[in-house]
């Protein structure tokens, strides 16, 4: 029975001594191992062997980039307005044996530093500017930041400010600056709508006078040539007919009846070569007159008997 017990008590030491010894490191984690209180080395991932009772593994430290968010921190710029800037920290532990030694609390360390350098970086800006170069805020936070954790084992990947909320009646006058800012802004894209508007109106009208002027200048010059094709074939057909003088002065009187239409002609003078056609066309007659005196008359026939 006493050798059943102590085969069990060594089996439990083996385990114990067993679980000790061996260590299973996972991925993206490291172990700082002590030797009597020593720093002795840095565990990689993997399995490994420590000496039990006398190597201690500290806790695991996390290798992957980091997210912190710190609360809101009041922050006076330079002009005197207190914000309120809420910031977010990614950070990497790149050297384990210096996170576990040189910083005590590595988290709030870097909380403090933050808040001292956005301090710092904001007592140089304006309320304006504040809100406007959140970049160039950030980049300033980064290196500071980073240059001081370097010698903790810490590299800052990125600082953002998340939000940047100045007091309620600051809030309320930018407000209503921006809202007279987007009326002035409407006022005058409205003004020069109209201008515009009125501009092309006038382009539009000027060239449709253009075109009217354009038109009627065309249309003028078609119906003079027409009218000069018309008289050119008129004279031509006249010329060809060889009319005589009576024909020119018959169609003379049958053109000075319309000389006189209109509602305008209230007076109509009777033109010079009026008595002239009139005489040409009187002798015309005339001498018809007596050719039918001359010419011998026939005798009557007399009537047909009609069956």
């Amino acid at each position: 029975m006493a050798a059943l017990i102590a085969l069990v008590v060594i089996l439990v030491f083996a385990l114990i001594v067993a679980a000790k010894t061996i260590r299973i490191i996972p991925q993206a984690r490291a172990g700082v191992v002590e030797r009597l209180g020593r720093y002795s080395r840095t565990l990689d991932p993997g399995l490994t062997i420590v000496l039990p009772f006398i190597d201690r593994v500290k806790p695991l430290i996390d290798l992957r980039e980091q997210v912190v968010s710190f609360p809101p921190n009041g922050v006076i710029t330079e002009d005197n307005v207190t914000v309120n800037i809420d910031t977010v920290l990614y950070f990497t532990i790149t050297d384990p044996k210096s996170a576990s030694y040189e910083v005590a609390n590595p988290l709030q360390a870097i909380e403090q530093l933050t808040v001292t350098t956005l301090r710092n970086v904001i007592g140089g800006l304006t309320l304006e500017q504040s809100l406007t170069s959140r970049d160039q805020i950030n980049t300033q936070l980064r290196i500071v930041l980073d240059e001081a954790t370097g010698k903790w084992g810490i590299r800052i990947n990125r600082v953002e400010l998340k939000a940047v909320d100045p007091p309620g009646g600051i809030q309320e006058a930018m407000e209503k600056q921006m809202r007279a800012e987007r009326d002035r802004r409407a006022a005058i894209l409205t003004a020069e709508g109209s201008k515009q508007s009125q501009i092309l109106d006038a382009e539009g009208e000027k060239q449709a006078a253009v075109l009217r002027a354009e038109g009627a200048k065309t249309a003028a010059i078609l119906r003079a040539e027409g009218e000069a094709s018309a008289i050119a074939t008129v004279f031509d057909a006249i010329h060809r007919g060889d009319p005589d003088p009576k024909l020119l002065s018959y169609q003379y009187l049958q053109m000075l009846p319309r000389l006189a239409e209109g509602n305008a002609n209230k007076v109509w003078v009777i033109p010079t070569e009026f008595t002239a056609a009139l005489s040409g066309l009187s002798s015309a007659f005339r001498g018809e007159g007596e050719e039918s005196q001359q010419r011998p008359q026939q005798p009557p026939q007399p009537p047909r008997a009609i069956s």
